[in-house]
Order: C-alpha cells, then structure tokens, then sequence
C-alpha cells in the first residue's frame, strides 16, 4: 500500500505539483506508514515558527524589493561609474558590484535579473560590450551577492544547521570578494580585448554621485557595525533596514508612493517569504523523517567504505551540490540537503562554517549551470533569447565560478580566518 502512496506523489512531482505540496505528502506519508504520529509535522512547524531568527527573512526581504523598485539602482549606478568608469573593463565591474548588493538583500537572483538587467544590459552594449559577454555577465551576477549579508540564503543555512548566523555574515565576506575579484579579473581582460567606453575620473562627478546615493551607501556599513559591533542582533538589524529605506524612499527621496506602490512591494515580497516558509515548515517534516530512520547515518557508512580522506569528501560534496544546485532551488536545497551533509561533514572534519560556504558557493554556481539552473530561464525571459543560448553563453562564467569553488573549498582561510 505504501509503495502506491510513493509512486502517486512522484507523479505529482513529474507532473509539477509545488514542491512544498510534495514534500508535505512525502512526509506525512512516510509517518503515517511508519506509526508515528502526524503531529511531529505540526510540531515542527510551530518550532521554526516560534524561532526569534525567523524574522529577518521578510524584514531584510522586504527592505530589498524596496530598494530595487526605487531609483536606487540608477544613484549606485553613477556612483560605480564615477569610482570605476575610467579603468578597462569598468563598466562591467560596476554591474558585478551593483547586481551582488541588491542580491544580497532581496535574496533571490530572479529580482536582481528582472529589476537590474533592463538597466544594466543596454548600458553594457552602448559602452561596447558584445551581447554575449553582457547577457553572460548580468546572468552570472543575478546570484553573486548570496555569500554577503544579510543574505537570506544565509539566514535560512543558520537556521536550518543551527550555525551562528553572525558568524555565517562574517565567513562569507572573503569568499563572496573572491567571486567577484575572479570575475572582475575577467572583466578587466575583456575590457582590454576589445574597444570599449572608458571616462576620465573626475572628483566633482565622484562627490555629486556620492552625494546622490548618500542614503544607501551607509546601510550596508551599519547592519555589519551594528551586528558585529554587538549594538544589535541580525533580528533587530533586519527591523532597522526595513524602516530605514521605507522612510527614506517613500518620505525623503519619495521614489515609491505609500499608496501606489509600496502596496505592490509588500506583495510581491511577502509572496517570496511565503513560499519560502511555506517550503520550510513542510520540508522539515520530511527531514525529520529522514533523520529520525538514520539516513544520514547510512549513507555515510556507505561513503565511509568509499572515501578514505577528507579531500576526496570535498570533491564527491562539490559534484554533489552541484547537481543539486542546477535542479533545486537553494531554498529547498539548504532545508532539505543540509541536515543530510551534517553529519558526514562532521565526520570527515570539515568545519561546520567552512561547509556552509562550500554549500552557499556551491547552489550560486548551481543557477547559472545547465540543463536547469534557473538564471538561465529567467534571463531568457527577461531578455527573449533562446535557452540554447545562454547555455554556450554561460560556459566561460562557469569556469571561472569554478575555480573560485576550488579556492573557497581547498583553502579553508578564507573562510575561518576571523575565527
């Protein structure tokens, strides 16, 4: 009987049931043939819900789409090019800068993509940069901010692993710089390939532009001043963010009105944390499940007859996650895969920090890599090419994410060194 009950949730599954309606199903299913009581799923949920940690993903969320539908962006934007614009290859390392702040606080690459790339992309092709190289670059950076807070990929690894989320801001500060510092690297050599725009610096254009964007520059130095200064917690630095650019862009700039638009920010917000939470709550269920049958204790006994060393472990983790990473969303990958890896992490001696960040790396490559990493689609939406395309487009961005990969995993120092 319960051989029925699997295979009539897999056809949900193949069949594009949402995902949170899959794992619920698997989950009660899984208890019921078991003999345990349905409750350990509710009980799971009014847990999470009661976590005070939980609060930073709709606050920080929020504070994110704020910013992105205002005019920030265009005030970041010539702030970039005033302090980049002369060097070759600027422009494109102002797009690297600008898409990894509003990714790190939207927390979803598809808004950076969708709200950035109209901006950005025609900006890339007047200054001379080919379509390809563009449409690559803004597809690649749709998800190069999730290793910097306040990341809600961050939050949501914390709670999920029970791993100070404090901490888990600061490890990820010198791994995101080396994303971004492969990439700019690579934007350089472009840059200086091919012909394109470069403009004189000017200190009258750099204090104008600073002086425009007075107001968002400042907010990522105080939520890390506050969280690490200890003068508030990542909860209460979330709350701040979320007041802070509400009253600047609906009462100082007025960017956004209280009546026309910020009611569509909240929607379209909230309608991410919703299905976010939603994921949550019924794949903690399932998780339970998997740990409480040893799961985790299994397959690492299999892979404790295969792997004889903590190197060969990493590599196996990588090419794991990263098929993970192309065919789930992080979201769902971190509340499902994480409580899995734990274990076998432990065991094999892998800090538990330095795992969060292989892991966060790991599902950032993952939506640019095909058959199904979802920047892929989402850019071939938002700019009407062909999947095919973006797949040969995608490849040299995949090298070089790559090769930061192995840094990140091979030298553990740039995760652990403020530990």
């Amino acid at each position: 009987m319960s051989s029925l009950f699997y295979a009539v949730i897999f056809l949900m599954a193949i069949f594009g049931a949402p995902i949170f309606s899959v794992m619920a199903s698997l989950a009660l299913t899984a208890f019921y043939f078991s003999g345990v009581e349905l409750s350990a799923v509710s009980v799971e949920i009014y847990r999470m819900a009661s976590a005070p940690t939980i609060l930073t993903i709709p606050l920080f969320t929020f504070a994110g789409y704020v910013l992105a539908e205002s005019k920030a962006p265009v005030r970041l934007l010539r702030l970039s090019g005033a302090l980049l614009g002369w060097m070759p290859g600027g422009v494109a390392i102002v797009t690297l800068f600008i898409c990894a702040f509003f990714t790190a606080f939207t927390g979803a690459s598809g808004v950076t993509i969708i709200a950035l790339g109209g901006l950005l992309y025609p900006i890339l092709t007047q200054e001379g940069y080919s379509e390809k190289f563009s449409l690559g670059l803004i597809t690649t950076c749709g998800s190069l901010g999730l290793l910097f807070p306040p990341s809600l990929p961050i939050i949501l690894y914390g709670i999920i692993a029970k791993v100070d989320i404090d901490q888990l801001f600061l490890a990820g500060l010198i791994p995101g710089l080396v994303l971004m510092i492969i990439l700019g690297a690579y934007s350089l050599y472009h840059g200086r390939k091919i012909t394109v725009s470069r403009y004189k610096f000017s200190f009258s254009e750099l204090r104008s532009s600073l002086w425009g964007a007075r107001y968002e520059v400042p907010l990522p130095i105080f939520v890390l001043v506050g969280i690490y200064g200890g003068y508030v917690t990542a909860t209460e630095a979330s709350a701040l963010s979320a007041f802070y650019v509400l009253v600047v862009n609906c009462f100082v700039t007025k960017d956004l009105s209280l009546t026309r638009d910020l009611p569509k920010v909240i929607v379209e917000s909230l309608t991410l944390v919703g299905a976010i939470l939603l994921i949550l709550c019924c794949a903690l269920g399932l998780t339970n499940y998997l740990v409480d049958e040893e799961i985790p204790m299994k397959i690492l006994g299999l892979m404790e007859s295969l792997i004889t060393n903590k190197y060969l472990f990493l590599f196996v983790l990588n090419v794991f996650l990263l098929i993970v990473g192309c065919l789930m969303d992080i979201f769902s990958a971190i509340i499902v895969v994480v409580p899995l890896i734990l274990p076998m992490a432990e065991k094999f001696g892998v800090d538990p920090l330095h795992l969060a960040i292989i892991f966060l790396t790991n599902l950032e490559i993952g939506y640019i890599t095909p058959p199904v990493g979802i920047n892929l689609f989402i850019s071939s939406f938002r700019f009407n090419r062909s999947v095919m395309e973006l797949y040969k487009i995608s490849i040299p961005y995949l090298i070089l994410m790559a090769l930061a990969l192995i840094l990140i995993t091979y030298i553990p120092w740039l995760t652990l060194v403020w530990f």
